[in-house]
């Protein structure tokens, strides 16, 4: 009856259930649990299992450019970036508040680490997490043109519960692609979050975007609801460099 049970889980795929079954039972019998607490401990190994299933599943398909968590960030007054910063950023309901993270500073000082420790984060939290440097994002978009497909495009980006656009500033956009950015943070706006990371500071963004209406819009979308995070210090990388030498 038992192998039959074991069975029957894995069928219906309630694998956390058959896993916490199949170790209850490896126990002698007179440490089995009640029926009542039986299944309270299936139900939850269960839940904890799809949890942990889903979270591995937003790591992956978000594509985040550095494996960092929240405790690999940093926080010292020579970054400007201190710890009740991260505390104020490691509780999501900025996510859930549609706020967004302006994250700026000069090359290598540790941006896109945190915008990533940030990306783990909200992934082990639950929230569908979307990672693009902008010259990806600027193929993605394309790609998608050429194949008919910008609609379904946004959709997925809409999903998103976190968007983050990384090197934001680096390299000229064009028109097509300014006004589908103005789309997709039309569609997150006060709904879901966006972290913009960029070397230039965010002063600058209105001139980067070069055309005064779109970048008005732009801007208007991002800028009222954010925190802002001006990192400084010296280059991390160059930091590792010499560690290693």
């Amino acid at each position: 009856m038992t192998t039959s049970s074991l069975s029957s889980l894995r069928e219906l795929k309630l694998a956390g259930m058959a896993s916490a079954y199949e170790a209850i039972l490896s126990t002698p019998m007179d440490k089995h649990p009640e029926a009542h607490e039986l299944i309270a401990r299936l139900v939850d190994a269960e839940r904890q299992n799809r949890t942990h299933r889903r979270m591995e599943m937003y790591l992956r398909l978000s594509k985040l450019r550095y494996a960092v968590t929240l405790q690999d960030v940093d926080c010292s007054p020579t970054r400007n970036f201190s710890k009740q910063q991260l505390s104020v950023l490691s509780d999501i309901a900025w996510i859930g508040r549609g706020e967004n993270v302006l994250i700026t500073g000069s090359t290598g000082c540790g941006k896109s680490h945190l915008a990533c420790a940030l990306g783990n984060h909200a992934c082990t939290m639950g929230q569908r997490t979307l990672y693009f440097n902008m010259n990806r994002f600027c193929e993605q978009i394309a790609v998608a043109k050429a194949e008919g497909s910008v609609i379904k495009w946004l959709d997925r980006l809409k999903k998103a519960r976190l968007l983050i656009l990384d090197d934001f500033g680096l390299q000229p956009i064009t028109h097509p692609v300014k006004l589908l950015l103005l789309q997709i943070l039309e569609d997150r706006y006060e709904r879901a979050a966006t972290i913009i990371v960029s070397q230039l500071p965010v002063g600058k963004w209105h001139e980067y975007i070069d055309e005064p209406t779109v970048a008005d819009a732009i801007l208007d979308r991002i800028i009222p609801k954010a925190h802002r995070v001006e990192l400084k210090g010296k280059s991390l990388r160059k930091r590792s460099e010499n560690l290693s030498s």
